[in-house]
């Protein structure tokens, strides 16, 4: 495989940032993620970063040298995820489940696989068209679905942060995955949260990351998106990959070959590392105890869950 890929998540004007993305590749395949905590529930960043591992982990001990069968592993990885959240919330007496958008895609033997709960996307884009979107699980996509508002009025919506369906909570989520699509040689695939998408019209993307090399286009994206939102900006985070080789004009952007990797071996990057230095539960602070205890039960609900 060939490609060149770029991951970035800020926090915007927020106080915290509980966006999650992560890649990982082998030999033979490669999966990309974006989660975005939601904020509205405890432990919005708890739900996107175990989200995100669990991913991530189970990739890497299913993808020997490929994942079998791509959209079965997506959606059952997902609803591993959803079941750790409320194992975790139950460990630790929740009044919330803490809940998560999720998007995630697999790439290999030239065919991209994708599923998505949530409002977080992916799309999919060639020669500055695009030939594939996910669609949202959201009050406003289902207005738009009714035609009871126009695709000018989503972005700015009042209730255009009322998710139906996410990972965590109380109801099995909705899981939506797509057909295997075949991808080409100069495709993009642009995984992100609403903090960017919203700021943005699916061409705008479509242009953005087509017309210069990506690893200068998409900070560039997440910087025009900061700048239109002004005080109002989101958490945002994108995660892109151009299949084949980038633009010849920027040197600084070498594509990544993943036949330097030996077998059974990964490259990996998350870039969110969770913290917990000011974690609310049941609207109090923890104990330095309590915050040691959460770690550990975080990274035993990852084995866990991210195992066979």
């Amino acid at each position: 495989m060939l490609f060149t890929i770029f991951q970035e998540s800020r926090k915007g004007s927020r106080r915290m940032n509980q966006d999650r993305v992560a890649h990982s590749y082998s030999r033979d395949s490669l999966i990309m993620v974006a989660a975005d905590g939601m904020g509205g529930h405890a432990g919005g960043e708890i739900a996107a970063q175990i989200t995100v591992r669990i991913l991530i982990e189970r990739f890497q001990n299913e993808a020997k040298p490929i994942i079998k069968n791509p959209l079965l592993f997506l959606h059952d990885t997902m609803m591993r995820a959803h079941a750790a959240l409320g194992h975790y919330a139950e460990q630790f007496s929740l009044i919330e489940t803490p809940r998560t958008t999720c998007v995630a895609c697999v790439v290999q033997e030239d065919r991209v696989h994708w599923a998505h709960v949530g409002d977080s996307r992916l799309y999919m884009f060639r020669r500055a068209q695009v030939i594939a979107q996910t669609k949202d699980h959201s009050k406003v996509q289902y207005l738009l679905d009714q035609g009871a508002i126009q695709p000018e009025q989503a972005a700015k919506h009042p209730d255009r942060n009322k998710i139906f369906s996410c990972l965590g909570g109380f109801a099995d989520p909705a899981i939506d995955v797509s057909k295997r699509t075949p991808i080409r040689i100069g495709d993009i695939l642009l995984l992100c949260t609403d903090g960017l998408w919203c700021e943005f019209n699916a061409t705008e993307l479509a242009r953005g990351l087509t017309y210069m090399p990506l690893l200068s286009a998409a900070p560039l994206l997440l910087d025009e998106a900061e700048r239109r939102a002004q005080a109002e900006s989101d958490n945002l985070s994108l995660i892109t990959m151009r299949w084949g080789a980038d633009d010849a004009r920027d040197d600084a952007a070498p594509s990544r070959r993943s036949d330097t990797l030996s077998d059974g071996e990964f490259s990996t990057q998350m870039d969110q590392a969770l913290t917990l230095t000011d974690p609310k539960v049941n609207n109090r602070d923890l104990t330095d105890d309590e915050i040691e205890r959460a770690i550990d039960e975080i990274q035993s609900t990852i084995k866990r869950y991210g195992g066979k």
